[in-house]
């Protein structure tokens, strides 16, 4: 299974840090953000192949990251400024076709950590055998009004998703980490010729949840979005912290 990591942001809200440099690439308790997720995901063993999609600004410096690590492949969508970028739906159809992609993906934004594995995520999605999402209860509705936000059924089953809802309809709350089958990412394409929204990942998930079967699986830690510069300090010292406690046992 292809994992696709989003990473064709600009992260102006982290300037001056991220002006000439990817934010997830900043470093977090000694390593890339990116080699947190990475490394977690290939002590599971359920992916093969790790895809970066890069904006044209930032693609050399992923591609020196990268370098000597064969299981990753960085593409560069053609992109030069925040206000020309693709969008991160249009990024995903951008490495379906100049990869030729087949199989289920694994789809995240590179700028995300998280306090457990991934790994209960894709085994979850695997004995659904559906597309799916993570979610978590969020009880401030100001973040909820920034996030999408998916109502449930007593099953998980997603019964509506929306991004940055004016009046939620619900406190589950759905970082940008996803799990599309095989059968699901054909419709990538045909998302974005309907008119689904492009902007945000989750987008293609709101238009998808109408058409078939999509579940949302409930976290069981916690999520760190990298977003501003307090919230990158705020993270340094979680992962510092949390690396000197395993470090002392």
């Amino acid at each position: 299974m292809k994992c696709l990591i989003l990473a064709a942001g600009y992260a102006t809200r982290l300037y001056p840090l991220t002006e000439n440099f990817p934010k997830p690439l900043l470093d977090v308790a000694g390593k890339p953000i990116l080699d947190w997720l990475i490394d977690d995901m290939s002590q599971t063993g359920l992916v093969d192949g790790y895809v970066v999609i890069s904006n044209h600004k930032f693609a050399p410096i992923f591609r020196k990251w990268a370098d000597g690590r064969p299981s990753i492949t960085v593409l560069d969508d053609g992109t030069s400024s925040n206000e020309t970028r693709l969008g991160a739906v249009k990024d995903i159809q951008f490495a379906i076709e100049q990869l030729q992609i087949e199989g289920d993906m694994l789809v995240m934004a590179g700028d995300n950590l998280l306090d457990f594995s991934l790994e209960g995520f894709i085994r979850y999605a695997r004995e659904k055998q559906s597309t799916c999402i993570m979610r978590y209860y969020e009880a401030d509705e100001a973040r909820l009004r920034k996030s999408g936000v998916v109502e449930i059924d007593a099953t998980d089953r997603i019964l509506s998703m929306e991004e940055k809802p004016a009046a939620p309809k619900s406190h589950w709350c759905v970082p940008a980490f996803y799990y599309y089958t095989r059968e699901d990412a054909c419709l990538v394409k045909q998302g974005i010729e309907s008119g689904c929204g492009t902007d945000a990942p989750g987008s293609f998930i709101a238009w998808l949840q109408a058409r078939t079967t999509v579940y949302a699986w409930e976290m069981p830690g916690k999520r760190y979005d990298i977003g501003t510069l307090e919230s990158y300090e705020a993270v340094k010292r979680t992962f510092s912290s949390s690396a000197a406690e395993e470090t002392s046992r």
